[in-house]
């Protein structure tokens, strides 16, 4: 098996003939001619697209290999630490499938350390949740209707919030301030609440209408209704036509949720995730609710706690599996998914609910499938941190690596898919390479923050030959993905018989996304 250089360049010349020195030679007799390594078409097109303006003065890295036998095709810079944003991902959720298993569920417990008698829990009453990111309003609902099914008419003490399964460092290392309140930068806790399929876990949603004439203040509405996120509302009914200024935005440290601005007379509705501080004592308020909905009520105040032990369950909520999990998780890059696995991997392996513990396990994972992870440095689990410095030689050895595992067509499928428009198939590439041979052919996981773009994943070329490949852009100031794009179209067309067409470029100005569908409930 042949592999290029890993040091390969921007014309991928090969290194020069080792000079014979033969014991007993002539004095003075020639070397052996320097012999060149001549560049493939393929090799020879992908060099091209690299070699544009919008990387002068920044860095792209981009290796290519054969998804079977791992041989390299090109390897631009791919031993090289890039910041991967996203891609940080395929560590995470391949660390968990093998890890956890694609059949683990999350579960959130009712727990008491009285017995209940005619109706009545004389003691306190706990809500201890294991990481579950899926827990939804209607589950909570859903525990609340157990508890009546049991019996139980009134706590007579208070309601606990037990999120003890994880540590309580709620935000990532060197996470950025000023994403604090925006729902891509939710705190991870143990017990936390979604108000969405989406699965948005640790945010609520700011629903604004238009009054009912200009001048008017905007109708607002909060998903779920709870009693933590404190909303102060200066906006506006502006004239129709006129432009929408809404900012809804929560206060560092605090639940207080300022909506400002204006909207439009005669604008549909507008929905704005922020996220909450504290998720837990969210979630135990929105079920403390559904307990009072199906008719039982607390004595007391909510308060922070960890249960007792031999504490007695009276109701348990399981969630989906971890193999379900990745279709929202991978298709809609979503970050908390992302660090609740880390800390839930740390949990079960370790016994420690934390971010250090988690990496261990995902790091452990891969260099177990033969990445160098002595060359790498994981920080969070879901890309956000900017201390995550990864190789697109490590990606692609994970990529030919997940092949090989028994849960691998779940997680394959659970990749957004280039070009094809549905939400949760096509997921954060589902506006990309649409109407070419990459279209429904290029499996691949996003990255983006500011400065960073990435695409890794799997194509099949014209003939079938199944590659992976690690595309990672870094300190750019003009977006190259566009470029990407024409790299996952290069692959996608190109033949071992041939020459690959040229896969067009946009121009600067049209390259700019509007919105990067990474991030699009931000946009």
């Amino acid at each position: 098996m042949s592999h290029l250089p890993r040091v390969s360049g921007r014309g991928l010349v090969a290194a020069v003939a080792a000079v014979a020195a033969v014991a007993g030679g002539v004095v003075g007799q020639s070397a052996a001619a320097p012999t060149a390594v001549q560049e493939t078409a393929l090799q020879q097109r992908l060099d091209s697209l690299l070699n544009d303006s919008r990387y002068d003065g920044s860095q792209v890295e981009l290796v290519v290999r054969d998804a079977t036998t791992g041989e390299t095709l090109y390897n631009r810079n791919g031993d090289q630490r890039m910041l991967p944003a996203s891609n940080t991902k395929l560590f995470t959720s391949t660390a968990a499938m093998h890890v956890l298993g694609p059949s683990y569920r999350f579960h959130t417990d009712v727990l008491a350390t009285a017995t209940v008698r005619g109706g009545k829990l004389r003691g306190d009453l706990y809500l201890k949740g294991y990481g579950d990111p899926t827990a939804l309003e209607s589950d909570y609902v859903g525990l609340a209707k157990q508890l009546k099914a049991a019996g139980v008419r009134r706590v007579d003490g208070d309601l606990i919030a037990d999120d003890s399964y994880f540590d309580h460092v709620r935000l990532g290392d060197s996470w950025a301030w000023d994403d604090e309140p925006f729902y891509y930068n939710a705190q991870i806790s143990a017990l936390t609440l979604a108000p969405n399929t989406d699965y948005d876990s640790g945010t609520a949603i700011v629903e604004s209408l238009p009054g009912a004439k200009a001048g008017a203040p905007l109708k607002l509405n909060m998903v779920p209704a709870n009693g933590v996120l404190k909303v102060i509302n200066t906006a506006t009914t502006g004239a129709a036509g006129t432009s929408n200024t809404l900012n809804v935005e929560r206060d560092h440290g605090t639940n207080v949720v300022r909506v400002s601005g204006s909207m439009p007379l005669g604008a549909s509705v507008d929905q704005e995730w922020v996220t909450v501080w504290e998720p837990e004592l969210y979630a135990t308020d929105v079920f403390r609710r559904a307990l009072t909905a199906q008719g039982i009520s607390v004595s007391g105040h909510i308060k922070n706690a960890a249960t007792p032990a031999g504490a007695s369950r009276l109701a348990r909520d399981e969630s989906m599996t971890v193999g379900e999990l990745l279709t929202p998780f991978l298709k809609l890059s979503n970050n908390m998914h992302a660090e609740t696995l880390v800390k839930t991997m740390g949990a079960v392996v370790e016994a420690d609910g934390s971010w250090p513990a988690g990496l261990d396990v995902v790091t452990n994972y891969a260099q177990s499938v033969g990445v160098d992870t002595s060359r790498i440095r994981l920080s969070d689990g879901s890309g956000l941190s900017r201390k995550v410095n990864v190789t697109g030689d490590a990606v692609t050895d994970i990529l030919i690596a997940a092949r090989k595992e028994p849960w691998f067509q779940q997680w394959y499928d659970a990749l957004p898919i280039a070009g094809n428009p549905e939400r949760f198939v096509g997921g954060t590439l589902r506006s990309r390479m649409q109407n070419t041979p990459a279209a429904n052919n290029l499996h691949g996981k996003t990255g983006s923050l500011t400065g960073v773009t990435a695409l890794s994943g799997y194509v099949s070329n014209k003939d079938g030959r199944k590659l992976v490949f690690s595309m990672i852009s870094n300190n750019y100031l003009d977006s190259p993905r566009s470029i990407e794009d024409a790299v996952g179209v290069t692959l996608a067309s190109w033949s071992d018989q041939g020459t690959p067409p040229a896969a067009a470029v946009p121009s600067l100005k049209t390259a700019q996304p509007t919105c990067d569908l990474e991030w699009d409930k931000a946009c």
